[in-house]
This record gives structure tokens, C-alpha cells and sequence, in this order.
């Protein structure tokens, strides 16, 4: 084959392979249905500002995600407040959530060269719960209700919940609480149906979880404030953020439109309805006018 011919080749499949553009924002996501969502909800609104957007969703757990952010394999990716001060930090969970917000963007900026944009209004936290029938019969409305009669009931939860300071620990600390028996479950999900089917007494979910609300479980009020604040927000690079401002505009102003309440629908039509987690993102963004 000829010189020019080869070349001709070689130029052609070039520009027949798709390629990310050298200036794409590279947006993350961990391992979960609210972040896939979130991720496609900042990256759509990017794309229709007119920012190249590359996605890497479903990098796994938070060290993992935290990890590639930092290594710039991803320029952001959605993250909890409460949980980059446990992961990351490794501070003091108490405090409001302006306090822990503004620790964690203080010690991300001088100490790995990231900052944290605007938070939104979701506050993926814990939530311990339990069923109608059992709060009322053991007259529970708070954790401080739950520590003379935890002894006689059964808590479920993943492997990792007896050891966290804001776990099984933690709720023996702060509020005297000792369950009878701790059943350890590989996947967080089957928490529900053990708990409708009474096979738990007692077991946590996260505030945005659709199951609750779906099952009229009673969440127990943390009144002591046990679990720290865990606002969804974006957590970039500050190299991006100067490479290209206009993202903190567009993520700034799509952030204040996301609560609670409608990541738990949009939570709901994902992993009930079986919606993409894309097409519920556009929906949002269309919803939103954006």
C-alpha cells in the first residue's frame, strides 16, 4: 500500500473514532441511583450552556471518587458534606450545616486544591426508622425515646454501621442505645423489606430514599443531633474552576433548585419506574426551565 494511502487510512479512522475534546468538563459520580441522577442533572445543564461535557458515572464508593478527583482523572462530581468531613477531613461531624460546610471548603482548598460550589437543598442523611405499629406500641418518637427499650429489639444494617462514629457507636454514646441483636445485610436495600416483613425492628435509611415515604415508616427525630448534616454538593478542581468560570454559574444556579423532596421522586422514578436516570435529569431541567 502506498505512503499517501496509508496516511489517508489512517487520517480517515481518526476522524471516524469519537474523542473527547481536550477542554470537556469531566464530570463523576459514585455508585448509587441519587448520584447518577444529580451527575446528569449538572452535566445536561452544563451542555446546554454550551459546556463539552465528558461523563465517568459510577466510579464506586466515596474514596474512589474522591481519588480520581484528585488525580484529575474528573474535573467534579457530586458529594455530601457530612461525608467528605468523615471521609475525607476526618474532623468533627457536630455542628449546623454552615459549619460543616465551611470546614470542609476551607480544608479542601488548602490542602488538595479543590473547593466546594454552591450546596443544594438536598440533605441525603440518616434517617433511623421503624414501623407505625412498633412506635406506638414502644411509644417512640425519638432516639432518646429508643435507648430504655432498645434491649428488647432487633437493629439491621450493612457490616460498617457498627463501626462508624455516627453508627451503632455512636447512638450508644450519645443516647444509651444497646439493640438486642445486629443483623448485617451485603446490600443496603433489603433493609426495607425486612423491615415491612418484621424481620427488624429498627433500621436506618437516608432521608431521600422513596422507600420511606412508600412504606409509612416513622423516622426517630435525632434529638440530640447525633448525625451530622449531609448536603448534596459539587466538589471541583480548582484548576478547572479557573480554566473555565462559567461552570460555577451554571452549577450555582441549578444547586438551589434541588431538594429533598424532588430527589426523592426523582430517586423513585429510577429504581420503581425503571426511568434512565438521564432522561429523569431532563425532565427535572425542563421542569426547572432550564
Amino acid at each position: 500500500m502506498k505512503l499517501n494511502t496509508v496516511f489517508a487510512t489512517v487520517l480517515g479512522l481518526a476522524l471516524a473514532t469519537p474523542a473527547f475534546a481536550a477542554d470537556a468538563v469531566k464530570i463523576g459520580s459514585k455508585n448509587f441511583t441519587e448520584q447518577f441522577v444529580a451527575a446528569e442533572i449538572y452535566a445536561q445543564a452544563l451542555e446546554k450552556a454550551g459546556i463539552e461535557v465528558e461523563r465517568h458515572l459510577n466510579l464506586g464508593a466515596t474514596l474512589v471518587a474522591q481519588t480520581a478527583l484528585t488525580t484529575g482523572e474528573i474535573d467534579f462530581y457530586p458529594e455530601y458534606t457530612g461525608t467528605a468531613m468523615a471521609a475525607v477531613v476526618k474532623g468533627d461531624l457536630s455542628g449546623s450545616a454552615d459549619k460543616i460546610y465551611s470546614e470542609v471548603k476551607d480544608y479542601y482548598e488548602k490542602n488538595l486544591q479543590l473547593t466546594l460550589l454552591e450546596p443544594t437543598k438536598i440533605n441525603n442523611g440518616y434517617a433511623i426508622i421503624t414501623l407505625p405499629e412498633t412506635a406506638e406500641k414502644y411509644k417512640l418518637k425519638t432516639l432518646t425515646d429508643l435507648g430504655p427499650v432498645s434491649k428488647d429489639l432487633i437493629f439491621g444494617a450493612e457490616g460498617g454501621f457498627s463501626e462508624r462514629k455516627d453508627g451503632l457507636p455512636g447512638l450508644k454514646k450519645v443516647y444509651g442505645i444497646e439493640f438486642r441483636e445486629f443483623k448485617v445485610f451485603a446490600k443496603l436495600g433489603i433493609r426495607y423489606s425486612a423491615v415491612m416483613n418484621k424481620d427488624l425492628d429498627v433500621s436506618y435509611g437516608f432521608t431521600t430514599d422513596w422507600q420511606i415515604a412508600e412504606n409509612k415508616l416513622t423516622i426517630l427525630e435525632d434529638d440530640k443531633a447525633l448525625f451530622p448534616p449531609y448536603f448534596l454538593v459539587p466538589v471541583i478542581r480548582q484548576d478547572a474552576l479557573a480554566k473555565n468560570p462559567k461552570i460555577a454559574e451554571v452549577l450555582n444556579k441549578v444547586s438551589p433548585l434541588m431538594t429533598s423532596d424532588n430527589m426523592r421522586e426523582m430517586n423513585a422514578k429510577v429504581e420503581r419506574d425503571k426511568e434512565e436516570p438521564a432522561d429523569v435529569a431532563a425532565e427535572f431541567l425542563k421542569e426547572q426551565g432550564i
